[in-house]
């Protein structure tokens, strides 16, 4: 499974994220065969995030490109067919980088940047 972030960009009037866009997102999944791509499992909306909102959709897929190609076709459906979504836009389609919030919890747990607890370096 993968999870793959699509970026939401509002109508040129501004707006906010609707409030059940994942629901609708997810609604209009199921709704849509399955096909070579993936199939959707799950979908989260962070109405706050920035530069533009985001889609998190989990999908199940072969592989990432699978994943991704999955993700952006049922957003790019969602902004052509959803009413609430009329006149918003696909920015951005990828799967997040976790690597710095790993590195921020290795600096915050032992605060140094690479080291996973204390005690001195075994070289001392």
């Amino acid at each position: 499974m993968y999870l793959i972030h699509v970026g939401l960009r509002a109508p040129a009037g501004g707006g906010q994220l609707p409030s059940n866009t994942a629901e609708s997102l997810l609604a209009l999944a199921e709704l849509t065969e399955t096909d070579a791509n993936g199939q959707v499992d799950h979908v989260s909306a962070h109405a706050h995030a920035l530069p533009d909102p985001v889609a998190g959709v989990y999908v199940l897929a072969e592989g990432l490109e699978a994943a991704e190609r999955a993700a952006e076709a049922l957003c790019r459906r969602a902004v052509e067919e959803l009413p609430a979504l009329s006149g918003w836009t696909v920015t951005r389609v990828g799967a997040p980088l976790v690597a710095p919030y790993y590195e921020q919890l290795l600096r915050s747990s032992s605060g140094l940047a690479g080291r996973i607890g204390t005690g001195p370096f075994p070289s001392t």
